[in-house]
């Protein structure tokens, strides 16, 4: 299985951004497709997650501002974050999570966004 993120930059304060991320090597139903992001010095925490129906879960620092989608025919998934911040700035990783047991976990290698104020 691979993940494959991509669309991270560097960006103006108050700007958009797009990361896609694409996954192969498997079909991906029963799962949870979500972003997460580790800024330097701190844990990688969970940005946005949707899952397989569409239910989609935010973190408090994104909520309102962000949007995630996924596409399950084409194993494909999307997160745009408008009015970024500096402290927006971060690796971004892309994740699959399976929901039934026996569970996994597949993890893209992950791109850099970069907030200018």
């Amino acid at each position: 299985v691979q993940l494959q993120a991509s669309g991270g930059g560097l960006v103006q304060a108050g700007e958009s951004l797009t990361l896609s991320c694409a996954a192969s090597g498997s079909t991906f139903s029963s799962t949870y497709f979500g972003w997460y992001r580790q800024a330097p010095g701190k844990q990688r925490e969970l940005v946005a997650r949707i899952s397989s129906g569409g239910t989609t879960n935010y973190a408090d620092s994104v909520k309102g501002r962000s949007t995630i989608a996924r596409d399950n025919a084409k194993n494909t998934m999307s997160l745009r974050i408008n009015a970024l911040k500096p402290e927006d700035t971060a690796v971004y990783y892309c994740n699959i999570r399976g929901t039934i047991t026996p569970t996994y976990v597949y993890w893209g290698q992950g791109t850099l966004v970069t907030v200018s104020s």
